[in-house]
């Protein structure tokens, strides 16, 4: 092999797909510091998969200490400490500010400032330590088996909770996260202002454990909660927005600061926005810190589901699995015309199988992809723009779906595996639409696959096919009836075990390596469900979700089709600049309930709801994938999400598929649904045909655009009349374009002229 075929298969083989990306405000600590944050972050990994398992320190080790947590933890405790490691973590490893390329001027006035908001949090942090030592001094009364924890105006306990607990601890938090916005420092060195923050997040954790665990917990949503509580909770929502803006941006929090504000604001608005009477700041945070909202489904799913499936992609990352998934799509996909368009589709698929969120999708993959799209000759806008739509697709694709299918589990009551299974035909639909589209770009500007010598050999990407394996066990356990959880944790212990067929083989070493990725890339997902935990939260109070399902019973008096138009921009604006969970979790406590009482099965309802919070990554104005996919091909960022939007089309009409016809979820006989995908998967093929201008070999005039779409918008209902009207109309498209050969640009030419 010539030197330059070797520079080529280089370039083309994918190599470093499953390193960790290293955020802008991310910190790089070094030498002890370093390895005190990574023992840190891979034991609060190992915790969660200990918990879950049901395993204590005490099971692993086989010595009895009486300190050390036992597991089952009660519900509410493990969520409260599954919160506070995730904001402990966050605020060392992540910057307020972006790290630019210039070093730091340190403000070291400003830092010894944040020494002193040490002294208000220690204080907070000793009259919780009073508090645990007065719960087990047994000196408290009984209700019901629990003790009181009585805090009313004018007792001595309601001044301390109030004195001494919560005006110390919400000068250290809001003066922490105020002074973090200024303070600067070293990318390698902590920052005083978030080990203020870190300390309040422990504190926090430590005041609720305790209340909670009393009879306190029934007060929870009255005005007779604690006062205490509400000042934790203050605090612990606080440090919950701080942290989402740093790691996922401002768009949640800026839609979360307008539920928070709607809910002290509601009782003056007009509609169906206005509620009796006012919400006081006492009994909001004491009813925002519990199941109904930061506790509730969003934070139980990333503390069972969600974290147990990150600590299985840090394992297949590890042992380096996403290199060989993208390695196998070029081997399988490069040489078809358009070759690299078509590796980000498998490719993608594959990885978001392990990714949780589009944009890191995106970035996985499309640092490979997206210049060899360019390579072959497509304009950088579209090799952006196929990676985005083909990134965002992985959030739907069984057996992971990203975390969304968890939250779906979690709120409808309806199987994960029921739910995986029925989301396999519009994953195909959604993959195939994508598939058209780049195949009929390609087409139209000639396009040629790859060459043998740029790709990996295919029957040495066969003969590793032994690398699917944890993946087989985790779909072969799931749909044999094991729990989630053990399913899980099987699947990540085959990754460890496979990985020793690899060079890259998981030792102790490796498999603490893989806990502490597993910490880090916790964080994000973590902060973003407690974020939209609070909005839910919001709306479970507020009673605003019920009063948009009365808005949208008015409308589907009118038309039904209307009313979900109308639930399909609710969803798509709730998920604009959100990641999938949160975007998903918002919008089935909105949009979802609305739509059952329509009279939709719920799971339809749910997936019709989820459809559109994914697909938001790809919708302008804000469209995450999109604008991560632009800053890899360096095309303008708002085109990228207007070709991408065009890419993923068809996404936008899949949910209306399965409305008007629920064999495309897997409801009905065996012979209903083929016939169903089969349908819908020609339909698809026609909007595709009929966006991009090309049909059967040939370009279309503008009027067969409009006829081949409108086929495929027949071919939606599912219907035999409707599917034959469309067939039809394709025959009839295919009859003119072979017949009268009509110029794409100016309309029908003699048959047979040039």
């Amino acid at each position: 092999m010539s030197n330059q075929q070797a520079q080529t298969d280089q370039a083309v083989i994918a190599d470093g797909v499953d390193d960790e990306p290293v955020e802008k405000n991310r910190r790089q600590f070094e030498g002890r510091t370093y390895y005190v944050i990574a023992a840190v972050a891979a034991l609060y990994a190992a915790f969660h998969m200990a918990a879950l398992n049901g395993l204590s320190i005490s099971d692993l080790t086989g010595v009895e200490l009486p300190f050390l947590p036992q597991f089952p933890m009660e519900t509410w405790n493990f969520r409260i400490v599954h919160i506070a490691g995730a904001l402990v973590l966050g605020f060392v490893l992540f910057s307020p500010r972006i790290f630019g390329d210039d070093p730091v001027v340190e403000t070291q006035r400003l830092s010894k400032v944040g020494l002193v908001l040490f002294a208000p949090a220690l204080v907070a942090l000793w009259t919780v330590i009073g508090f645990i030592q007065l719960l087990g001094s047994g000196e408290l009364p009984q209700m019901g088996g629990l003790t009181t924890w009585v805090a009313m105006a004018g007792t001595e306990l309601y001044a301390q909770e109030t004195w001494w607990f919560g005006v110390p601890l919400l000068i250290a938090t809001f003066g922490a996260i105020a002074l973090g916005w200024s303070e600067k420092r070293e990318r390698t060195r902590l920052a005083v202002s978030d080990l203020v923050l870190a300390l309040c997040a422990v504190i926090v954790a430590l005041y609720l454990v305790a209340i909670y665990g009393t009879a306190a917990r029934n007060s929870v949503g009255t005005p007779f909660v604690p006062v205490g509580v509400a000042f934790a909770a203050t605090a612990g929502a606080a440090m919950i927005l701080e942290l989402t803006r740093r790691v996922a941006g401002l768009a949640l929090v800026v839609i979360t600061a307008i539920f928070l504000a709607y809910t002290f604001t509601a009782h003056l608005l007009p509609g169906i926005l206005k509620v009796q009477t006012a919400y006081t700041w006492h009994r909001f945070f004491g009813h925002v810190y519990s199941d109904a909202g930061i506790l509730g489904p969003t934070t139980a799913v990333s503390s069972t589901y969600i974290i147990l499936f990150i600590i299985f992609a840090a394992f297949l990352q590890a042992s380096k699995v996403g290199d060989y998934f993208v390695n196998f799509a070029f081997a399988a996909a490069g040489r078809a015309r358009g070759g690299p368009a078509k590796v980000a589709i498998f490719a993608s698929g594959l990885m978001g199988m392990i990714n949780g969120t589009s944009a890191g999708n995106v970035v996985a993959t499309g640092s490979l992809t997206i210049p060899l799209m360019k390579k072959v000759g497509y304009h950088k806008k579209t090799a952006g723009a196929v990676e985005a739509a083909a990134s965002t697709g992985g959030q739907i694709m069984p057996p992971i779906m990203g975390a969304g299918a968890f939250i779906m589990a979690e709120i409808t009551g309806i199987p994960y595996t029921e739910i995986a299974l029925a989301a396999v035909i519009p994953a195909i639909l959604y993959f195939v639409s994508i598939y058209f589209m780049v195949d009929f770009e390609a087409a139209k500007l000639g396009m040629r696959g790859m060459r043998e010598d740029e790709l990996p050999k295919f029957k040495q990407m066969v003969k590793q096919v032994y690398l699917f394996i944890p993946i087989i066990i985790l779909i072969y356990a799931l749909f044999m009836g094991y729990s989630v959880i053990r399913a899980g944790t099987l699947a990540t212990i085959a990754a460890a075990v496979v990985s020793w067929l690899t060079p890259v083989r998981m030792g102790p070493r490796g498999i603490a390596k893989a806990f502490e990725l597993a910490g880090v890339m916790s964080i994000q997902i973590i902060a973003v469900c407690a974020c939209a935990g609070i909005i839910v939260g919001v709306i479970s109070l507020t009673g605003v979700g019920a009063r948009f399902s009365a808005l949208l019973l008015g409308l589907a008096e009118a038309s039904q089709l209307l009313a979900l138009v109308f639930a399909m921009c609710i969803a798509i604006l709730l998920g604009m600049g959100m990641p999938t969970t949160a975007a998903y979790a918002v919008a089935a406590s909105v949009v979802a309930p609305g739509l059952v009482q329509l009279g939709i099965p719920q799971l339809t309802a749910h997936f019709f709801v989820f459809y559109f919070a994914v697909v938001s990554a790809i919708t302008p104005p804000v469209a995450l994938a999109s604008y991560a996919a632009a800053g890899i091909s360096g095309a303008n960022p708002m085109e990228t999400s207007v070709a991408s939007f065009k890419i993923g089309i068809a996404a936008f009409i899949v949910p209306f598929m399965f409305f008007y016809n629920s064999a495309l979820l897997m409801d009905g006989a065996t012979l209903e649904i083929l016939r169903a995908g089969a349908t819908a998967i020609f339909g698809v093929f026609l909007l595709s045909s009929g966006v991009q201008g090309w049909f059967m070999g040939g370009r279309s005039a503008w009027f067969l655009r409009v006829a081949l779409i409108a086929a495929a918008l027949f071919m939606i209902e599912g219907g035999l009349i409707t599917d034959l009207v469309g067939v039809g109309t394709a025959i009839g498209i295919y009859f003119v374009q072979k017949v009268f050969h009509p110029r794409p640009d100016t309309g029908i030419r003699v048959s047979g002229a040039d």
